[in-house]
């Protein structure tokens, strides 16, 4: 089997070094067995082994290798869809579950930071910008919705107070979340990861699971060796391929991409965003962006339906930071990168079990720092006997791309198409 690497990127030239994990060899046996080590399944993994289960992970390359480790890096709150969807797809009860769960994600990852001391370089705010009153409007719902669920974070900003958060004049004003922040996100996986086996937990890279044996106790096989657990938890998301084939017709791998230029220096990078709050924009096929801990400009924005990597990605992302930073002009790129993440024709998190002891969570379409850092809590709860917050998240409807297989992707190109041209004419 090739080794697999990390693809080039800011993130991956900047890691904390690491050892390498070896590959599984031979069978093993223990509690839980977790498949993929992104932010779904170490989570997962942390949450069970301080609540006394064993555990090993299997991972086909390299822990945080796909969009745990090359993502935008910002933690923002609630789901890709906000909460008056999720209001109107399952029961009150359930509601009111998801809801609550929506503000916990960044609050794991700081406790998970402080605990354990991982240098992800946390920072805290992000402002959601908006470029029309529609979008404005928008967000004074959002705030009102989000507030009803408890969560009182948030400061609506007019034009003269995002002019003070982002030197762009493009915006009419936005939201800031206290709450929110931004990381490292590979040094997050890793420091995750080491917190893992600091637990007695274990980690296998460069072994993809190729089946698994359902059963009473069943067992994940990898090229070289296997693993017999009690349960297992699938936490692939867009890179678990065929392995569970039920899962593949109601979720679509698609990439984004990410620009990191140059160090700025200290003065640039503060005339740029003084606060050092990370920014996303409120457009259907959103830009975003923040500061690197050493002064670069991380820009992100765009998706690929069906997750081909675009031959230059610097000449898709470029212009639009210069469209935000026309100051940035003649800024040199350093860094360009591509990354899948998995999206559900819902925008919601799709969650479930099969047979009783497979557990999986994916589809975190987007916002997926947070998101998974509650999954893997929930999971955990579950499989300790308390499933109510997982039952909450499970009972979200999901249903199949119309076209199947062959037509989600120009389906769901097509559908962005409509959404991107609604955010131009501003309607």
């Amino acid at each position: 089997m090739p080794h697999t690497d990390y693809p080039s990127s800011y993130y991956a030239a900047s890691a904390i070094p690491t050892s390498s994990r070896p590959e599984l060899q031979e069978d093993k046996q223990t509690d839980v067995c977790v498949i993929g080590a992104g932010y779904t399944g170490l989570s997962t993994a942390l949450f069970l082994l301080e609540n006394g289960f064993n555990v090993i992970v299997l991972e086909a390359a390299k822990v945080g290798f796909g969009a745990s480790g090359r993502n935008g890096g910002q933690i923002v709150n609630s789901y890709s869809r906000d909460l008056d969807s999720v209001e109107r797809s399952v029961s009150p009860a359930a509601a009111q579950l998801i809801g609550a769960m929506a503000f916990e994600g960044g609050r794991i990852i700081r406790e998970r930071v402080a605990r354990y001391g991982i240098q992800c370089d946390l920072k805290d705010g992000g402002v959601f910008a908006a470029f029309t009153d529609k979008q404005m409007h928008h967000l004074e719902a959002q705030k009102a919705l989000w507030e009803r669920y408890g969560y009182e974070q948030l400061e609506l900003l007019d034009r003269q107070g995002i002019g003070q958060v982002v030197a762009c004049d493009r915006y009419i004003g936005g939201m800031l979340d206290r709450q929110a922040g931004h990381i490292h996100p590979l040094n997050l996986a890793l420091g995750e990861a080491a917190a893992i086996e600091s637990l007695g937990g274990v980690i296998h890279e460069q072994t993809p699971a190729i089946r698994i044996e359902r059963g009473s106790a069943p067992v994940v096989h990898t090229p070289k060796g296997t693993v017999r657990a009690n349960f297992v938890v699938v936490a692939g998301n867009a890179y678990l391929g065929d392995l569970v084939p039920e899962l593949a017709a109601k979720s679509m791998p698609c990439g984004t991409q990410v620009i990191a230029t140059e160090p700025l220096g200290e003065e640039l990078a503060h005339s740029l965003l003084p606060q050092d709050y990370c920014v996303e924009d409120c457009n259907y096929l959103l830009d975003y962006y923040r500061l690197s801990a050493d002064k670069r400009l991380i820009y992100g924005g765009g998706v690929v339906y069906g997750a081909r990597d675009p031959a230059d990605i610097e000449s898709i992302i470029r212009p639009k930071m210069l469209k935000t930073f026309p100051q940035l002009r003649q800024v040199k790129i350093d860094y360009a990168w591509t990354g899948n993440f998995l999206l559900t024709l819902s925008r919601l998190p799709q969650v479930g079990r099969l047979g009783g002891n497979i557990y999986y969570s994916q589809g975190c379409s987007g916002h997926g720092v947070t998101y998974t850092h509650i999954a893997g809590k929930v999971i955990a709860e579950a499989l300790r006997g308390q499933a109510e917050r997982f039952d909450a998240f499970a009972s979200l409807p999901h249903y199949p791309f119309p076209g199947g297989h062959s037509l989600r992707v120009p389906l769901s190109a097509l559908g962005a198409m409509y959404y991107s041209l609604r955010d131009r004419l501003g309607i």
